[in-house]
């Protein structure tokens, strides 16, 4: 295979430490925690692209606080792009873009999402390079397993080589609209993962985002090296009014496309979400549908997630909630409640990382 035919992964790192509170901090978030199995989700995002017959080394896009510990969870060859500030995804991928030649497809992946089949990942991936080398904007439509009311979806149109036309974007629903979406077989969640041409992911940028596009060109432009490193510059992308690739540039373009991927995706976007998650672990969950890690006693409980660093677990009768331990903090959520944890004053205070 030719370098031009390499796809360029480009890994979105960093977060706010908050929805998986207390074990998540802002200093450690949840891509560098081995959380399923024993690798770190941003272990797991860079191993799914090591092929070096497909895939080019990776660019990690990251703010400075996570720098050393990308570094030290590296796998290999990689480059890391600096942000200055967390301007949301939008101007992050064009950061990237704009480092790359304008005929380099990009895999867009964020770095804290769980993916259990690998070869069907590298296969919808093989399937997004070829669509967007026809200038084809492309998302991966996850394959829904039940009426979730917490994704984006999308909603597929006319068949292409390898996917489908996306004919509509669509927030998240109500519970009973998400139920008629699943029946009707034609909607996907929205998973956060995308394969653009450089050069037309810029283009449509500066289409539908002039000053964001323009800002972005000029913090690449007075941009610099530092080894491994390229530091965008501060002050024009600080001036960004922040935005989403879906809103700035997928709900726009006219070129939106999508592939189909069933592989197992979560995007651990909750202690729920994990639950959920390790109940595909080897002897997990129990007969009860329970989830633990650390020592933990469960008596009468059924669909309990109980996970310890150190103190004891015991729960007498209890189901469907979530109690998590770690360092001083405690938690004890029910699985609903667990969409809500990032707003604990305990999770927006942001103690010390245990």
């Amino acid at each position: 295979m030719t370098a031009r035919g390499h796809v360029h992964p480009v890994i979105l790192c960093g977060g706010s430490g908050t929805r998986l509170w207390p074990t998540s901090r802002t200093i450690r978030p949840k891509p560098f925690l081995p959380l399923v199995g024993s690798r770190t989700l941003f272990e797991a995002a860079q191993d799914r692209v090591s092929d070096r017959t497909r895939f080019a080394p990776p660019i990690v896009v990251a703010g400075t606080q996570h720098c050393d510990l990308i570094e030290a969870q590296a796998r290999g060859d990689h480059r890391i792009v600096v942000e200055p500030q967390g301007k949301n995804t939008a101007p992050a991928i064009a950061l990237a873009a704009a480092l790359l030649d304008p005929y380099d497809v990009m895999l867009v992946c964020p770095s804290d999402h769980h993916i259990a089949d690998e070869a069907a990942f590298a296969a919808a991936a093989q399937a997004a390079a070829t669509l967007a080398r026809e200038d084809w904007l492309v998302s991966f439509g996850i394959a829904p397993d039940r009426p979730e009311t917490g994704y984006g979806y999308l909603h597929r149109g006319e068949e292409l080589p390898g996917g489908y036309r996306i004919a509509r974007f669509v927030e998240k629903p109500d519970l009973g609209t998400a139920r008629a979406y699943l029946a009707t077989g034609e909607y996907s969640w929205n998973g956060g993962i995308f394969a653009f041409r450089a050069g037309h992911y810029l283009a449509e940028l500066a289409r539908h985002r002039p000053e964001m596009a323009r800002l972005v060109g000029e913090a690449v432009a007075q941009g610099r090296k530092d080894g491994s490193r390229f530091l965008a510059a501060h002050e024009p992308f600080s001036r960004i009014e922040g935005d989403s690739v879906d809103y700035a540039v997928m709900e726009n373009t006219d070129h939106a496309a999508m592939v189909p991927a069933d592989m197992g995706w979560s995007d651990i976007g909750n202690w729920a979400a994990l639950a959920d998650a390790l109940a595909g672990e080897p002897g997990l969950p129990d007969e009860n549908g329970n989830v633990a890690r650390g020592p933990a006693d469960l008596d009468g409980c059924s669909r309990v997630l109980a996970m310890s660093d150190g103190p004891r677990i015991s729960v007498v009768g209890l189901e469907d909630v979530c109690i998590v331990v770690a360092g001083d903090e405690v938690l004890v959520t029910t699985r609903e409640g667990a969409q809500r944890v990032g707003k604990l004053p305990g999770a927006t205070s942001q103690g010390k990382a245990r």
